[in-house]
């Protein structure tokens, strides 16, 4: 339908190609760094089956996640692992060097995609009848070929691989703080019956994201790559505190203080060259009701 409409897009590839050439043939592939200065390699490529142009992605941090392990398998790996050490001091816990086998043997078939990261060792006692010590680390998780690598899918004619992921991160930026505006300002589905009534509800959508975009860009300035979520929640750390006291003569005595920001709230004060605190303290009384 975009196609046929002539609409211009730049997605995810649905598909993983395996036929794909070079445009570029011969020439490395380009080199950017995330906002944590991770490398990513970026490399524009035709496929014979999709007019489309497609960048190829590679994340080295992407292959590394997908690589390790499920975290959850990993924690409960290692409790497990602890409570057979902990056992080695306990009254009626497992001692026998067997017996302490056995268990991390049924530990290893339990968790066989965690157990394959883990080096483990068992320390016999003088005897070499009981387990004194049990202990173990993790290797270091190599990734597997093709593992954090995807495709861009675009019909944009631009042939730099380093415009195409610009653009192709501004969309998911866009994406991302509306869907955090969606919560932040409570820009929720609403079936709308006039024109007018989605006009305004389209406009206030705008409006916010012209605001979250004009602050985030003059944070970049100054180096700060906060993404929206991260900087509502560093902001919603500095509070505003209310005492209330009670006169001999009845009256309320209301004493209003904002308390002092984080260092990464100081850090977006001062690069948006505003003040850490609007006020140092307010008082007010209350007349007796």
């Amino acid at each position: 339908m975009l196609r046929e409409k002539e609409y211009k897009y730049i997605c995810v590839s649905r598909i993983r190609l395996k036929d794909y050439k070079s445009v570029k043939a011969g020439r490395p592939k380009t080199i950017v760094l995330d906002n944590r200065n991770n490398p990513i390699e970026l490399e524009i490529v035709k496929s014979p089956d999709d007019p489309d142009t497609f960048l190829y992605v590679h994340s080295h941090k992407k292959a590394l996640k997908e690589a390790s392990m499920n975290d959850h398998f990993s924690k409960a790996y290692e409790q497990d692992l602890t409570q057979i050490k902990e056992a080695l001091h306990k009254k009626k816990g497992t001692k026998k060097l067997d017996k302490v086998w056995q268990r991390i043997g049924r530990l290893k078939e339990r968790y066989p995609s965690a157990n394959k990261h883990y080096h483990i060792e068992v320390a016999p006692d003088e005897k070499n009848i009981n387990a004194r010590d049990v202990t173990w680390h993790k290797n270091a998780v190599k990734p597997k070929s093709g593992e954090g690598v995807y495709f861009v899918q675009t019909n944009l004619s631009e042939k730099n691989e380093t415009d195409l992921w610009t653009i192709y991160n501004t969309l998911t930026e866009i994406e991302a703080t509306f869907r955090i505006l969606k919560t932040d300002l409570s820009l929720r589905p609403v079936f709308h019956q006039k024109d007018e009534a989605m006009e305004a509800h389209l406009f206030l959508g705008l409006v916010a994201y012209q605001l979250v975009a004009t602050i985030r860009y003059q944070l970049k300035v100054s180096g700060i790559h906060y993404d929206w979520r991260n900087i509502v929640r560093y902001m919603n750390t500095q509070k505003l505190i209310t005492t209330t006291i009670k006169a001999k003569d009845g009256k309320l005595i209301r004493i209003k203080k904002s308390s002092t920001p984080r260092p990464e709230a100081k850090e977006i004060y001062e690069a948006l060259k505003y003040k850490y605190q609007p006020y140092v303290m307010k008082k007010s009384v209350v007349p007796e009701t």
